[in-house]
């Protein structure tokens, strides 16, 4: 009697999964970790904007947590138009990207290696983060002229992890002379990038900080 062959062990079986490891990405175990504590962070102040969001809705007298001050007030921000660009609150959005970094952060952590396609469509998703992001933080500067302690922790991830991410699927670029400078200065850079938006939020707010010296 003829043995019929396993379909996972024949030719093309083979060759296919031959494609499909070479198309993965090995992540790191830092890397890994970031990605999945970035996701958690950004998960965790986006759900709460939605809660206050929520309960602001049902009592227009509610006031937010994160109201510290007239400058520190999420209910000044949250009120806006720039608040749900896209006719629902900004944070949803919010929720729903940083779920998919989470999930990406687990099966890293698990040393599940996701093809290539899928990080390259995860790093695009981040770039479009990070144009809305520095929107956002024009738009909180020099349009609202407050600031959204909650929409801030947001800011202050969505850079690093998009250059973690960017690490881990450019990887086959590392001989690049560009991409390797890129590379080495790549957290001096979110440092002078984190430095410049803090000058800009003390140089915009001066006349509000010097009040509380």
């Amino acid at each position: 009697m003829t043995e019929t062959p396993d379909a996972d062990d024949t030719p093309e079986a083979r060759a296919a999964a031959r494609v499909a490891e070479k198309n993965a990405v090995p992540v790191g175990m830092p890397s890994a970790l970031w990605v999945l504590i970035a996701g958690f962070i950004g998960f965790a102040a986006s759900f709460t904007l939605t809660v206050e969001k929520i309960d602001m809705l049902i009592d227009p007298h509610y006031q937010p947590s994160c109201n510290f001050n007239p400058i520190l007030a999420c209910g000044s921000v949250m009120g806006t138009q720039q608040a749900s660009v896209f006719g629902f609150p900004n944070p949803l959005m919010g929720v729903v990207a940083f779920t998919i970094v989470i999930v990406t952060g687990v099966l890293s952590v698990g040393r599940v290696r996701l093809p290539r396609w899928y990080w390259s469509g995860l790093l695009a998703g981040l770039a479009m983060g990070v144009v809305f992001v520095h929107w956002l933080i024009f738009q909180s500067l020099y349009r609202i002229n407050a600031l959204c302690p909650y929409c801030m922790v947001v800011w202050s991830i969505t850079i690093p992890l998009f250059v973690v991410v960017a690490c881990i699927t450019l990887r086959p670029l590392a001989g690049n002379p560009v991409a390797r400078v890129l590379y080495q200065w790549r957290w001096p850079l979110v440092a002078l990038w984190v430095t410049a938006v803090i000058l800009a939020i003390l140089v915009r707010f001066w006349y509000f900080w010097t009040t509380l010296i």
